[in-house]
């Protein structure tokens, strides 16, 4: 059963030069190279949609500064209850 994503990727296809090191590098193979060429005249590299856990290796692996951005989603903090609230204690 797959993890919900934690996060996700957005890759400039114009600053992209096509290596392909961040797909290589992505752990959970959420990275490829896209069929259409870029104004390079190379194969930009493409976020799926899924399965990203934002664990920032493809930016790490880009040589190409400003080509990633990994954003990260924050979990929400679960809700104290008022019971709870109660027996928590102070700081």
């Amino acid at each position: 059963m797959a993890t919900p994503p934690r996060g996700k990727v957005t890759i400039d296809i114009e600053e992209c030069k096509g290596c392909g090191l961040c797909v290589d590098a992505c752990p959970p193979k959420c990275l490829l190279l896209m069929a259409e060429l870029n104004a390079y005249g190379v194969h930009p590299a493409h976020y799926t949609g899924e399965h990203c856990t934002a664990c920032g290796i493809c930016f790490y692996a880009c040589p190409e500064p400003g080509a990633i951005t990994v954003y990260r989603w924050i979990a929400p903090k679960p809700a104290i209850l008022p019971q709870e609230a109660a027996h928590a204690p102070s700081l």
